[in-house]
């Protein structure tokens, strides 16, 4: 879900430039930050964006400049009437107190606030709004560019991790017989014990208990879980739909088992490997945090 994206363009006398980032998130957050008074742009992009991206915390923003060398001056008739009728009334004052003032100047009158302006020409934001949103689907095919390449790191990443969940997978099913060998004479050893301090066994019933321990300890329904999970995973990876939440999902599943081996595994070996699954499946929750 990372991504980025620039754009600049101008429709005289505006100038402006764009630009598209997101970061990871478990859903779409979006931050929209353009200028208030350009009426309309702040719906048209939210849309834009919500048909392009899925998920992440996306922020937009919009740079947007009038060029000065596009605005006249202009006299404010006005403020210079105004201006004048000030002008007058002091020159009229000074009069009646026996005062005599310099004549005023163009330059003096021209520098009062408000009589000379920067003439704003046609202010109508429409054909403003158009130029703009119509930048829209190159600034979202640049920045899909880049949230896809480094998609494709990702993929690359996570089916190499999946391939070593497989492989430990494969290994702990190795496993199994010697486990069950070890299992079977540390049962035996334990029944001895019991045996030789205790008269009238039920033999049938211990037959029963040893059977039900065996039962509880199996780890195959884990292992094939495990490899399910793996073959979903690589399905979603080659899926053209945004998968990121059902990934996220999964490695939930990964971990279930992860930890159910561990904790019926009774054979270190097996929980070597049951620990080794973990910490990938870990790694890869990581990544897939950032999976659309």
């Amino acid at each position: 879900m990372t991504g980025f994206a620039a754009l600049k363009g101008a429709l005289p006398p505006w100038s402006w430039s764009w630009d598209i980032r997101s970061v990871n998130a478990r859903g779409l957050d979006m931050r929209i930050r353009v200028p208030d008074w350009i009426d309309g742009l702040e719906p048209a992009v939210r849309k834009a964006v919500s048909a392009s991206v899925a998920r992440g915390n996306v922020t937009v923003s919009l740079r947007v400049q009038r060029d000065s060398e596009e605005g006249a001056l202009a006299l404010n008739p006005a403020a210079l009437e105004r201006a004048l009728g000030m002008l007058a009334e002091i020159d009229a004052t000074a009069a009646r107190n026996g005062m005599e003032l310099a004549p005023s100047r163009a330059v003096d009158i021209a520098g009062m606030r408000g009589v000379v302006e920067t003439a704003q020409g046609d202010d109508d934001a429409a054909p403003l709004v158009k130029a703009l949103t119509a930048e829209l689907p190159a600034l979202l095919d640049a920045f899909d560019a880049m949230r896809a390449h480094e998609g494709a790191s990702l993929r690359d990443i996570i089916t190499t991790q999946l391939d070593q969940v497989a492989a430990l997978v494969t290994e702990a099913e190795a496993l199994l017989d010697a486990r069950t060998e070890d299992q079977a004479a540390t049962l035996k050893a334990a029944l001895a014990r019991v045996m030789d301090h205790t008269d009238g066994v039920d033999s049938d019933r211990v037959e029963q208990e040893l059977a039900l321990i065996a039962v509880k300890s199996d780890v195959r329904e884990e292992t094939d879980r495990l490899k399910a999970h793996v073959s979903q995973a690589r399905s979603l990876l080659d899926g053209d739909e945004p998968r990121g939440r059902k990934l996220d999902f999964l490695m939930q599943e990964f971990n279930r088992e992860a930890n159910t081996l561990c904790s019926k595994a009774g054979f270190q070996p097996l929980t070597r490997i049951g620990l080794d699954l973990k910490a990938l499946i870990d790694q890869m929750r990581e990544q897939v945090q950032n999976i659309e």
